[in-house]
């Protein structure tokens, strides 16, 4: 079946009506402090299902493209291919992920902006023709080869309030537009349509208004050369907000159904990667060690010390890290407060605490300052909204290990798969049956799920 490995290694818990995912991860951490206490994820897959329902209801006839690297996971992309989500891809590693996954060509958009030699050829020979591109040097590339590409032109954003150096950083101006064009028309090279992104940051939604009329112009502009454009791209910055996603339609419908109506024959793209599978992963982690530090190292440069002196605190060092499942820690603010997954009295104390991955490294800081109870070593916390940015490609260093992924679905969620028509003998292969109250090993999982 079309959007399912053969050989997946990999199982999908159905949730009976009395089990929570609560449960679930009760049970796994029941079964790792027995085994090795190694740092695991619970994946939701039930929620790429919702959102993609919701996406429907909000957003329709904007078809979605995923972007694998947000989180490349099987689970992830076999579900999010049966449901008929299209792939942006920016890698050759990826691109084979989803064909692997029977996802025809026409499906799958190349959106790296600084492409390799090789991995062009490699989209061409593999039939990918769609991609992006923002400057005159991968236009002469492209041109080089993958002669039958279709370039989507990738246009920058000026959104202030998220920051105009980055988003800068990938796409042309309006003015140079035309130069494009006009190489492409030497070259030989079909435009057939405009991308832009919009941070998930941006506050500002007449960001979008602005970059509607742009890629206007450059439809108006690419007929004067004779290009036949039919796609837009609007790309991501969908955070998983139900009411985030409907702000931005409220923005952008009447734009589109004035710039670019149905009768225009241009198709209408997107590409919500945190929106799909952010909220649908948990990860728990393990405290290895732990140590009592000086309060002013904790806090930033400029605050004054307010506590008793007399009172504890904590460094705390996890099994996981920045050159792991925190990676995206490098690079921005972590949107997440852990939770101690063992039970406290309401008014036991909070002290001021620090988490820190297990690599050693002064940048392997998780957590700068927040309020826990005092924990133990073997003590596990819990991290929710981790399923974007954490699953893809990882570091070896310091021997890290990939978490183990626990897969799970409730069924009325399976139910859903069912009425729309793509549930089948193959896909319940990779289902087994949780009751609510029995543990299972890993071990278990998989022989149940043969």
């Amino acid at each position: 079946m079309k959007g399912f490995l053969e050989d997946a290694n990999y199982s999908i818990g159905l949730l009976d009506e009395g089990a929570t995912l609560a449960d679930v991860i009760d049970n796994c951490i029941y079964e790792h402090t027995h085994t090795g206490k190694k740092a695991f994820y619970v994946g939701d897959l039930g929620k790429l299902v919702r959102n993609n329902i919701q996406w429907q209801n909000v957003m329709a006839p904007i078809k979605p493209f995923y972007p694998v690297k947000c989180n490349s996971t099987p689970g992830v992309l076999e579900i999010l291919g049966t449901l008929g989500v299209g792939f942006a891809c920016s890698s050759k590693s990826e691109m084979a992920l989803v064909q692997d996954l029977g996802i025809s060509p026409e499906n799958i958009i190349y959106t790296n902006p600084c492409k390799q030699a090789s991995q062009i050829k490699y989209a061409a020979k593999a039939g990918i023709n769609i991609m992006t591109c923002d400057s005159d040097v991968e236009l002469k590339k492209i041109s080089r080869n993958h002669p039958n590409a279709k370039l989507l032109l990738h246009i920058a954003t000026e959104d202030i309030t998220a920051g105009e150096e980055m988003n800068m950083k990938f796409g042309t101006t309006l003015k140079n537009c035309r130069h494009l064009m006009e190489c492409a028309k030497e070259l030989g090279v079909q435009i057939v349509g405009v991308k832009f992104h919009v941070s998930g940051s941006c506050k500002d939604l007449q960001t979008y208004i602005h970059a509607i009329s742009d890629a206007r112009c450059v439809f108006d502009m690419a007929e004067e050369f004779g290009f036949k454009m039919n796609m837009l791209d609007i790309g991501g910055g969908f955070t998983g907000s139900e009411l985030q996603l409907e702000e931005v339609n409220h923005v952008i419908r009447p734009l589109l159904d004035v710039y670019f109506p149905k009768e225009s024959g241009v198709n209408v793209i997107a590409e919500p990667g945190c929106y799909y599978v952010s909220s649908a992963f948990t990860l728990a982690v393990n405290v290895i060690a732990k140590k009592t530090v000086e309060y002013d190292k904790l806090l930033p440069s400029g605050v004054e010390q307010t506590r008793n002196d007399d009172e504890p605190v904590f460094t705390y060092y996890i099994n996981d890290g920045v050159y792991g499942s925190f990676a995206s820690k490098l690079s921005e603010k972590l949107n997440t407060i852990p939770e101690v997954h063992k039970k406290y009295k309401e008014d036991e104390p909070l002290f001021a605490s620090s988490l820190w991955g297990p690599s050693c490294d002064e940048l392997d800081q998780i957590v700068e300052k927040c309020l826990l109870p005092e924990l133990s070593v073997g003590d596990w916390l819990i991290f929710d909204n981790m399923g974007s940015g954490t699953l893809g490609e990882q570091s070896t260093f310091n021997d890290y290990q990939r978490p183990l992924i626990y897969y799970m679905m409730s069924f009325s969620d399976w139910d859903e798969m069912q009425d729309a028509g793509i549930a089948s003998d193959t896909l319940m292969k990779n289902f087994f049956f949780v009751p609510s109250c029995i543990q299972l090993s890993p071990e278990e999982r998989f022989s149940t799920a043969a």
